[in-house]
Formats: C-alpha cells, structure tokens, sequence
C-alpha cells in the first residue's frame, strides 16, 4: 500500500524544498514525478531544478517535451508514464486519481491558509481510506 507523507512548510513557496526533496531522492535512485497544479507551476518547478543550486545538475524533463524513460524526474501536471513509479511529489490541490500506483507520496503543504485547507482534505482523504500517513512539521522551504 502506497505510504504517504505530508510535509507542513514554513514557506509560502514550495521550489526550494522541492529541488532538495528532489535531490535526496536522486541520490536514492528513484523515479520522481512532481505533479503541479498547473502549467505556470510546471515551469517554475522545471526553472528552479535547473538554477536552485548551481554547483550541481538535477536531471528531470517536463512532461511531453521529450522525456525518455531514463529521465530520473518528471513535472508534470497530467497523469505520468507507467515507468514513474517510485515517488510522487504532489503540489496540486486535490489528490491525484494516480496517486496508488506509486509506491510513496510526497504531499507538500506550503504555509498558505487555502493551500493549508486543502492540504487537510487530503489528508482527512488518505486517512479515511487506511493509508500509512507520516507528517513533517514545519519544514524549511
């Protein structure tokens, strides 16, 4: 059954705990799907993994421009390809229709009030349906 964890941000902004969040799992060897809530996210997620930290490359693709299935992560704000299967980053409102077939989820929770809202809902979701949930409180942005 899919774990998911729910990590409670200091920040309003999620870009930077997702480049470091995405790193660590790099160096895992994971698969990484971030899932936005829409195309304007997409791109500054896909920006922030090219320029958060200079000294050192994250390979990832956007959805649809040409990824290949050894692309390690994907942004995207549609349902990923099968072989995306590890680790889903979920930044949009809902829960993804996707979200089982991965083995953990990541749920980030900026510290905007309405994005808070809704991050209870999926919580309260998950919790209803018996998922193992973790949660990370005020975690650095």
């Amino acid at each position: 059954m899919t774990r998911i964890g729910f990590y409670i941000l200091r920040a309003s902004e999620p870009h930077a705990f997702v480049c470091r969040l995405c790193q660590q799992l790099l160096r895992r060897g994971q698969q990484v799907y971030v899932h936005a809530m829409d195309a304007q996210q997409v791109r500054r997620i896909d920006e922030a993994l090219w320029t958060e930290r200079p000294e050192s490359f994250i390979p990832h693709d956007v959805l649809g421009a040409g990824e290949d299935a050894q692309t390690p992560i994907l942004i995207g704000q549609t349902e990923p390809p099968e072989h995306h299967a590890d680790i889903l980053i979920n930044l949009a409102p809902d829960v993804p229709l996707f979200f089982s077939r991965f083995a953990r989820v990541a749920e980030i929770i900026p510290s905007h009030d309405s994005l808070k809202a809704a991050g209870r809902t999926r919580f309260q979701f998950y919790r209803d349906r018996g998922y193992q949930l973790d949660t990370y409180q005020d975690v650095d942005g």
